[in-house]
């Protein structure tokens, strides 16, 4: 028994479930997901002994970090790189994203794990002049993760939002870096849940007019979009979205909200994944699309159903603070040694919503040894006076 606080502030009994039997893993090529092409966007590990402030440049563990993406490459995932999951803007600069790009890419082709990277513009820490300094950003960013060997993923641009004067800025930005991409990208629609500087994206903040610009952007460079990722928090808009879509162009789900019935879809399609939840819940997910690799969607959604109501919780407004609740998870389950964040991030959920989530994932049996996952969240509750 342990004892949690709730929202409330009242302190009740939890009692941990048994521990659930592990879900096998081998090598990557052994474990292919095979109906759905699936990415876990995976958090980063900091140095916890580094000496840095907040607003220091990000001191990551590599080994840790790397072992992470060992660890989702391991189930048939692959990994979604330097995106928002790994605090991309939010802790890691892109001097640590550029070293993670390079890193993980090198990891990925010796294990034979598929990765994506993110292309963005965060090196204009200031304003940025024009647009023609956000077309170099992006071209900087994307020639290094083609170097790697990664795909791109050309991610929503704080700086273009800032200085783009309309609907023709984003369809010539976009259509300029599309023409020189030598691999098909997947383009990133991150919605201003997840960041607010990103607020009337391609042009607009009416999501009607936004998408039309958005398609036109895929309609005009149909083979140089592998696919779309949508962070949007809204079912029906995706669904409506990747019935537009171009033939061949692949919708893969961002939204943490939804994914069970988007992934699974309906009798005109369905969404691939690229998703921050599926880092908590890499096993699981992995289990779930094998199941559906079978044509069986019922056992599927009893298997990622459950699911949700963690997700929610973790993504929950604040919604760009999700990451300390991945994070806290990754610790609990023995992925990592401390629960200690780039940028402290670690201090921007509160103490009963990390108790919520310990509970909801152990629920789910996501901790492989619920002994340790129950002693660390004692040591956590210690730390903020709550007695045993």
């Amino acid at each position: 028994m342990i004892r949690l606080p709730d929202a409330s502030g009242a302190i009740r009994e939890y009692h941990p479930r048994p521990a659930r039997p592990p879900v096998d893993a081998g090598a990557p090529g052994d474990a292919a997901l095979t109906s759905r092409t699936v990415f876990s966007a995976a958090h980063v590990v900091a140095d916890p002994y580094a000496d840095t402030t907040p607003d220091g440049p990000a001191a990551v563990d590599w080994d840790a970090t790397l072992a992470f993406r060992r660890h989702l490459w391991s189930h048939g995932l692959g990994v979604a790189e330097a995106m928002d999951t790994a605090q991309r803007g939010m802790g890691l600069d892109w001097a640590g994203a550029a070293e993670l790009i390079r890193r993980s890419a090198a990891e990925a082709k010796a294990v034979g794990g598929a990765v994506a990277c993110g292309v963005g513009t965060d090196q204009l820490t200031g304003a940025a002049a024009d647009l023609a300094t956000v077309r170099a950003a992006y071209e900087e960013q994307l020639a290094l993760v083609e170097e790697a060997g990664g795909q791109p993923v050309l991610m929503a641009s704080r700086a273009l939002a800032a200085v783009a004067e309309g609907a023709d800025d984003y369809l010539d930005t976009y259509g300029w870096l599309l023409r020189q991409t030598s691999e098909p990208v997947i383009l990133h629609w991150l919605g201003p849940m997840f960041d607010p500087a990103l607020d009337g994206y391609w042009g607009s903040a009416d999501l009607d007019t936004a998408t039309e610009t958005f398609l036109e952007v895929i309609a005009a460079h149909p083979d140089k979009v592998d696919g779309i990722k949508v962070s949007l928090l809204d079912a029906g808009r995706e669904v409506e979205l990747r019935r537009r879509l171009p033939e061949g162009v692949r919708c893969y789900t961002g939204d943490d909200f939804h994914y069970p019935e988007l992934i699974a879809g309906d009798e005109r399609g369905f969404s691939h994944a690229l998703l921050g939840i599926f880092d908590p819940l890499g096993p699981l997910a992995a289990e779930a699309v094998r199941v559906l690799d079978t044509g069986d969607v019922k056992g599927f959604r009893e298997l990622l159903d459950p699911t949700v109501e963690l997700s929610r919780h973790l993504f929950e407004a604040p919604t760009r603070f999700y990451k300390t609740g991945v994070v806290f998870l990754a610790w609990l389950a023995g992925h990592q040694d401390h629960f200690t964040m780039v940028g402290g991030l670690q201090s921007a959920r509160s103490l009963p919503h990390l108790a919520r989530a310990y509970e909801l994932a152990d629920g789910l049996g996501l901790f492989p040894d619920p002994e340790r996952a129950e002693s660390r969240m004692r040591s956590l509750l210690s730390v903020y006076g709550v007695a045993r």
